[in-house]
């Protein structure tokens, strides 16, 4: 989608300007860990879009181990009763 008419100054341009949702604009800051899933590996700060990364995480090592959080983390949320569906449930034979 784009605009028809950009006002620059108080005055239109003319110019059509792409209306992006996701700008791909790179979030967080140095001293944060992150783990990057595109490139599949650690780093600090803005690299990559905040959408191909899991984080932040206090340090280096708990940033190594994004990976192994989530699949830990996804076991506990798969368990946990408040999340399960009543599909799941036995049908009553009755």
């Amino acid at each position: 989608m784009c605009a028809s008419v950009t006002a620059v100054g108080g005055r239109a341009t003319g110019q059509h300007v792409p209306m992006a949702l996701f700008t791909g604009r790179k979030t967080g800051r140095p001293g944060e860990w992150f783990y990057c899933i595109r490139h599949r590996k650690v780093e600090e700060g803005p690299e990559c879009p905040a959408k191909d990364r899991l984080g932040p995480y206090p340090n280096r090592a708990e940033a190594s181990r994004a990976m192994d959080t989530a699949r830990e983390r996804n076991v506990q949320w798969e368990n946990d009763a408040r999340w399960r569906d009543d599909d799941d449930a036995p049908e009553d034979a009755g």
